[in-house]
């Protein structure tokens, strides 16, 4: 293999739009097939290399007849633990040239759903040493990720590119362009559900002291009795109505006229 030339800027597009985007979905079934075959086969996977290189700004285009599709291997759901290794196998097939395909690098970054401006996070790349795929050949590649362990539990937009040389020049294809589900590591709790559930808790206790307050000023009401006022002299206006029509409230009329 020959090695890249250090003075080319050797990088992937990963904010702009990729002209080609296939991976595996429930449905496609061949694509899983690909790649799965590939491995039983033995297929050159590659020697993953130590070199650090900058894979993350060039704008390559697909070479002819190379074809690629990805796989997350035991994971159809595309669940992505934050902290934690993540691994796609990569299928790549060249049917376009008569020269062989050689590997350079895999990349990924991690994008907001609604917006692939809006980056959220660059994933590390990973080199291939002695990674070829000859005319008519097809092989796979592996690519492990991992997500910040810090990244909110939710749905982004992953995004995969494999850089390769044919005669030299370089080219590359995106072999994943899809969402995929970020859970957090502690995997039933999230800090939202926290929230949520202290939020509702903080109101439950709020409405419990108010109903607390409002049944208190009611039984102080209730035992206040009314009081009307009968010249100079306060009586109870519950005593009176229960007098009323007896000997008592007789009684007392009379002494008012002869007072009058």
């Amino acid at each position: 293999m020959d090695e890249p030339d250090d003075n080319n800027d050797n990088t992937i597009g990963l904010t702009t739009p990729f002209t080609v985007a296939r991976c595996q979905s429930e449905s496609d079934s061949e694509d899983a097939e690909l790649v799965a075959e590939t491995v039983e086969e033995g297929g050159d996977l590659g020697i993953v290399g130590d070199d650090v290189q900058d894979f993350g700004g060039g704008k390559y285009s697909p070479a002819p007849g190379v074809e690629t599709v990805c796989v997350f291997p035991k994971n159809a759901a595309k669940t992505v633990v934050a902290g934690k290794e993540t691994e796609v196998l990569i299928g790549m097939k060249n049917d376009g040239s008569d020269q062989a395909v050689t590997v350079l690098a895999v990349h990924a970054s991690v994008h907001l759903p609604f917006d692939h401006h809006m980056l959220v996070q660059n994933l590390s790349a990973q080199v291939f040493n002695n990674a070829s795929v000859p005319p008519s050949v097809q092989a796979a590649f592996p690519y492990i990720f991992a997500v910040s362990k810090f990244l909110q539990a939710g749905t982004f937009d992953l995004v995969g590119t494999i850089v390769y040389e044919i005669d030299q020049l370089p080219y590359q294809n995106t072999f994943y362009n899809g969402t995929i589900e970020v859970t957090e590591a502690g995997g039933l709790v999230s800090m939202e559900t926290v929230f949520l559930v202290s939020l509702g808790i903080s109101l439950l206790v709020f409405l419990g002291l108010w109903v607390r307050g409002q049944i208190q000023n009611l039984s102080k009401k209730t035992k206040k009795a009314p009081k009307v006022e009968t010249g100079t002299r306060t009586v109870d206006a519950s005593m009176d109505e229960w007098l009323e029509g007896t000997a008592y409230t007789q009684s007392k009329a009379s002494k008012s006229k002869k007072k009058k």
